[in-house]
């Protein structure tokens, strides 16, 4: 097996200057420094970094009967956040399992009140249901509609706040700001794992453990950046802490000619590791950029592309994303509110709608992921095969696959039942 590179990789796409200038960020850029791509001394820091933390009794080793109380990916992330030193991660965790809880963060995303969690959905970066050419979700966030008046609603509505068994005196996050991790744990809860499960991509056993996002400020004058900094410091200072290495890529566009004073702030938020992330486009290079690494079909409109997505819509997956997934409802819409997977049977995950409607947990299988693809899928693949094959080479080679909606306005070839009774009739018959 040949040795991972301690480099990070360097794109086989061709780019522009800015694109180039992009691919080689931080030290760790996927996959470098992720599972399956951990060189001796950074799988070393590993088994370091989980003694470490087993000792201080912060983490759990896997049993014969129950899994580890954290898995690889998120020892991993912190591990890269402090350059792969055990003792630098182990300090960096420790604080986060504290502030996991005192302020009960569990507990708030399995119980929080749907409308404050599509509330606080609207205000932040949304998932657009794709990911980029690597597999990594593709978030927007539009800065413009957090004028004064929809802040200040925001923060009279997250004030009021409150999580089960949550205790205000050891508490060290304010109410307004607990709202935004319940984001974050949809983030690494359910929108990593099942994109980690989607096998359609390079490094297809390698986890997703990371987001990009499109930050949009157009639009947004020097009195409405000033007025969100602290809002924007705070959420930026906690979210670097407690979910570290979770940002892959941040590209900005839109800014104005102001921005350089702007940036003079925001950077002094992040650390060192954080900033190199984040990419500044001009509006000559954005979509030329975006296209580097996401592919037409997955930017919206807006931004060149080809996705009729525009912000604060529910996520639209991507054909690959919906031939892996059984929705519970047979006219389903992306449900509202947080979800998480639970292990379903053979080898398949559940999606659970959780939180809370009128104070009542909501405990609903609302999907099935299906990792090697959907049963019926499947079927339909067996179908193709045996309908070609009774065709003839030479029809089949011009016909849409069944199910494929690749032709004619989505419209699949016909194939009736009795033409492939008949072929299986001949073909089997001797062997009977």
């Amino acid at each position: 097996m040949d040795k991972p590179l301690e480099k990070p990789l360097v794109s086989r796409t061709k780019t522009t200057d800015s694109a180039r200038d992009i691919i080689a960020i931080g030290e760790f850029g996927y996959p470098v420094g992720h599972l399956g791509h951990l060189t001796d001394s950074q799988t070393e820091a590993l088994v370091e970094f989980k003694r470490l933390c087993q000792e201080k009794k912060l983490f759990k080793p896997a049993s014969d009967i129950n899994q580890s109380s954290h898995d690889d990916v998120t020892m991993l992330r912190f591990l890269r956040a402090r350059r792969f030193v055990p003792q630098d991660a182990l300090q960096q965790f420790a604080d986060t399992e504290t502030w996991r809880e005192s302020n009960k963060i569990g507990d708030l995303y399995n119980n929080i009140d749907i409308k404050d969690y599509e509330e606080t959905r609207r205000l932040y970066p949304q998932w657009t249901g794709r990911r980029d050419k690597r597999g990594i979700p593709v978030y927007v966030f539009e800065v413009a509609p957090l004028n004064s008046k929809t802040m200040s609603a925001y923060a009279k509505s997250s004030a009021k706040t409150t999580v089960h068994n949550h205790n205000s005196e050891k508490a060290t996050t304010p109410p307004r700001m607990l709202r935004l991790f319940a984001l974050y744990e949809n983030l690494v809860q359910f929108i990593m794992p099942l994109c980690s499960n989607l096998r359609d991509r390079d490094h297809p056993t390698t986890p997703i453990s990371q987001s990009n996002n499109i930050v949009d400020i157009s639009g947004v004058g020097l009195k409405q950046f000033w007025n969100l900094r602290t809002h924007m410091q705070d959420a930026s200072t906690l979210a670097t802490a407690h979910y570290p290495e979770t940002l892959d890529r941040i590209f900005i566009i839109g800014a104005p000619s102001f921005f350089p004073t702007v940036w003079g702030w925001i950077k002094r938020w992040f650390d060192p590791i954080t900033t190199s992330k984040i990419f500044i486009l001009g509006p000559h290079e954005a979509y030329k950029t975006l296209s580097a690494f996401i592919e037409p079909s997955n930017i919206p409109k807006k931004y060149g592309g080809t996705l009729a997505y525009e912000f604060g819509m529910p996520p639209l997956l991507d054909p690959a994303e919906e031939a892996h997934i059984t929705w519970a409802a047979a006219n389903h819409k992306w449900p509202e509110g947080p979800m998480r997977w639970v292990p379903g049977p053979d080898g398949t995950l559940e999606a659970l709608a959780v939180g809370s409607i009128d104070g009542r947990e909501r405990r609903e299988r609302v999907a099935t992921l299906h990792p090697d693809g959907k049963p019926e899928f499947a079927g339909t693949q067996v179908a193709n095969q045996i309908a070609n094959e009774a065709m003839g080479a030479e029809e089949a080679g011009t016909a849409a696959p069944v199910g494929s909606g690749a032709e004619k306005g989505a419209e699949s070839l016909p194939i009736s039942n009795g033409v492939v009774e008949d072929f299986l009739k001949a073909k089997y018959s001797s062997a009977t």
